[in-house]
Parts: structure tokens; sequence; C-alpha cells
């Protein structure tokens, strides 16, 4: 009787690709009813639909409704009186007359908040453009995870196919075909695993895009496209571009029309005059007219000229401090995305070409009986995990890019 072969672990019948061929990096698209979407897609989808940044906008309407509201100017009033004694009719009208520009001021503080508004709605675009990059490439990264995982089911299965036939004509043991099934059952329960992982990006992404979670997309995209500036270029980006330090900046300028309006809160005299009827004997018809002026004896304007002074040199510190935090982060940010870009090109050049080579010389060597189904099978498993590393090296390169963005706070130069 011929001796049984060495049993094959469970592990390694997983990754059974020598008579299918490897398996690339290239996501097989899932049915959608419209054509996969790039990168500049997604973002002027997500820019031009996004509930968040619709919200936004329609605050820039308030801000800008304020203004209008800022330059009305005080009603006047009208008193109209009826009294027992003389004179017995009496109609006034009181005119409130606003000094020290106050108007003026009040229309500046409303315009600087419209300024503020809109640098806030910046910084939320800046988000959402790096929030969909994560998204979009997350995505496109389970889209080559699950193409994978199918792979090694369709091949594992041809590898129970050939242990039943084998079994059959008597070459190998039952172990052999209990093992290979075993290995098609946890290859399907990894294809299931990364249906669910692919059903979570796309429902992220589509909540971005304002769309419902459960539609169908695809994207099309390479994890390892784009490029990285470098630090000095993205530092100055952050310095002359940033979204986060242009809402800062704003908000100074608002303060500081904060204080202007605040000195200007002296007291407002009130200009009245009216006419009076019926006091005889003196007259029928007569007139009045009053001057009120408010006297500034218990509230006056220094304490809240002083609120708004500290505040402003809180909002001066806390953004000296932020552009220090920025100058930072975009370094770092900027040297971790030139790293993971390198190692995602290295992937890509160097060591995916490398891996399928090796792949094909284990199968030709064991197809010619030179080497073993151990060494094939070990040969088939590190290229399968290099395959993975290689998408998830893809995937972190582009989150690092997302990074850097949200560093910068504006598009990358």
């Amino acid at each position: 009787m011929r001796p049984y072969p060495r049993p094959v672990s469970p592990l390694l019948g997983l990754i059974l690709l020598a008579l299918g061929g490897a398996v690339t990096l290239q996501a097989q698209s899932p049915p959608a009813s419209e054509p996969p979407l790039t990168l500049a897609q997604a973002i002027d989808l997500a820019l031009a639909a996004n509930p968040n940044l619709a919200a936004a906008r329609l605050r820039q309407e308030v801000a800008r409704a304020g203004v209008d509201v800022a330059r009305q100017r005080p009603n006047p009033e009208l008193t109209l009186e009826e009294t027992k004694e003389t004179p017995h009719d009496a109609a006034t009208l009181a005119l409130p007359i606003e000094t020290a520009g106050k108007r003026r001021r009040r229309i500046a503080l409303a315009e600087a908040q419209v300024a503020s508004g809109q640098a806030g709605l910046a910084r939320a675009v800046a988000d959402i453009r790096a929030r969909v990059r994560r998204a979009f490439y997350a995505l496109a990264g389970a889209e080559r995870r699950r193409a994978e995982t199918e792979g090694v089911l369709r091949l594992v299965e041809r590898t129970r196919d050939a242990a039943r036939d084998r079994f059959t004509a008597g070459d190998v043991p039952r172990l052999d075909v209990v093992q290979a099934e075993l290995a098609v059952a946890q290859a399907d329960n990894d294809l299931q695993s990364a249906d669910g992982g692919l059903g979570a990006a796309r429902a992220n992404l589509n909540t971005l895009l304002a769309r419902p979670p459960g539609a169908p997309i695809a994207v099309r995209a390479e994890l390892w496209e784009g490029g990285v500036v470098d630090s000095a270029t993205a530092a100055r980006a952050a310095v002359t571009a940033s979204t986060e330090l242009a809402v800062l900046d704003r908000g100074i300028v608002e303060q500081r029309a904060r204080i202007a309006l605040a000195r200007a809160q002296t007291p407002d005299p009130t200009v009245s005059a009216g006419v009076t009827h019926r006091s005889p004997p003196e007259f029928d018809w007569g007139w009045r007219a009053a001057l009120t002026i408010p006297l500034p004896f218990f509230t006056r304007r220094g304490a809240a000229v002083q609120v708004e002074e500290r505040t402003l040199a809180q909002l001066e510190a806390e953004r000296k401090a932020r552009a220090a935090e920025i100058s930072g982060a975009v370094y770092a940010a900027a040297a971790a995305a030139a790293a993971q870009r390198q190692a995602a090109l290295r992937f890509r050049d160097q060591i995916l070409p490398r891996a399928e080579e090796v792949e094909r010389m284990a199968e030709d060597s064991y197809r010619s009986g030179q080497t073993g189904l151990p060494a094939l099978l070990q040969a088939l498993q590190a290229t399968r995990d290099l395959r993975l590393r290689a998408i998830q090296t893809g995937t972190d390169y582009q989150n690092a890019v997302a990074d850097l963005e949200s560093a910068v706070g504006a598009p990358l130069p």
C-alpha cells in the first residue's frame, strides 16, 4: 500500500492558490446602477449635497439677515394721554437718538459675524473633504479585501474538489477531504466578514454623499495614487490657507468689533415733543418739548468693555497657541504620509511583482516534482499575506494624506 502523505493543516489549505493563479489588487466592482466614482466626483457630490454643509450655509443666511437687523434705527414712540387734570388731552412723540456711532459699530459687528461664518463654512468644507477621502479609500480597500477573500474561496473550493477526486482514487486519506471542507467553510466565513466590511464602507460613503446608506456604489481608485507635498510646503499652506486659523482670525476681528460697540454704549438722549388740548382757561391747544438723558450712576460701560477686551486677549493667545500646534501637526503628518507613500510604492513596484514571481516559481517547482506541497503552500501563504499587507498599506497611506489635509486645514497644493 502506498504511504499516505503528511496531512495539510487547515490554515495552509485556506490559501491553496496553485491551480488558480494570483489574486491581484484590482477589485471586482460590485454591481451598481452607475459607473464607479472617482475621488474628485465623490468630493463634488459631498460638497453639493452633504446635510452638514447645507446647515452651515443656512447659518450664513442667518448671519446675513443679522446685518439687516443691525442697520435698523430705533423706532419713535407715540404716547396718547387722557387725564382728569388739565390739560385733559396730550399726544407726545419721543425719538431716541443713537450717539457715539452705535449703529455703525453694530453693523460692523454683524458684518464681522458674517465673515466668521464664511470661515466656519470653509472649515466645514475642509472637514468634509478629509472625511470623504477616508471613506472613499476605505471603500476601495474593502473592495480589494473582498476580491482577495473571494479568490481564496474559489481556490479552496477547487482544492476540495481535487481532494475528493484523489480520495476516491485512493491517493489520499479522508482527512485531506475533511481539511479541505474545513478550509472552504472558513474561507466562506471570511468572505461573509469581508462583505460586512464592504457594506459598512459603502454606508459610510453614501451617508457623506447624502445617499441612502444601502444604495449601490463603487469607486475607481488605486490605493497608492496621489502625491504628498513636503513638510515646508505644507507648513506654508497651513499658515496662509488654514481654515482653522481663518476661523480664529475672523473671531478676533469680530471680537474687536464687539469692543468698539461696547465702548460706544454711552447713554442715548431721547427728544420728545407733543401737543396738549383742553386746558381751560389758559389755552385750548398747547405744546410741550422734552429732552431725556439717562444718568450713568449705577450701570457704566467700563465693566462691559473690560470683559470684551479680556476676551480678545484670550482669543489672541488661543490663536498663537493653535498656530504652533498646527505647525507641529503638519510636519508630523507630512512625514507620516511620505513614509506611507514610500511603503505603498515599494509594495507596488518591488514587493508584489517579486511575490508573484516567487509564486510562479513555487508552482512550477511543485509541478515538476522538485518540491513538495508544504513548500508550495508556504510560498502561497506568504504571497497572500503580502497582498493583504499591500492593501492595508495603501489604505494607511490615504488616511495619512487625509490626516495631512486635516492638519493643514485646506486642500493640499
